[in-house]
């Protein structure tokens, strides 16, 4: 998946691609599962599942879940 991270929160950077980042299984979730997709906006991840928004995560605030989905629960794990 193809993701421009140009304009995206610094804090949530580092929640995503750093392996020890509390988003980091997302972020391989996204990679792995062809039914999501994710785009930038405002600074936060839009994630999409069959092109429904499922969540929202953004750098400092708290993710916001839109649809209940298996993803959610990687949050839940924390």
């Amino acid at each position: 998946m193809e993701l421009d991270t140009t304009n995206m929160c610094s804090h949530l950077q580092g929640k995503l691609f750093s392996e020890e980042g509390e988003y980091h299984a997302i972020w391989l979730a996204l990679h792995e599962d062809e039914n999501l997709t994710a785009v930038v906006r405002s600074r936060q991840l839009h994630i999409y599942r069959n092109g429904k928004k499922i969540l929202v995560l953004a750098g400092k605030a708290k993710p916001k879940v839109i649809r209940e989905d298996k993803l959610n629960d990687m949050l839940n794990n924390k």
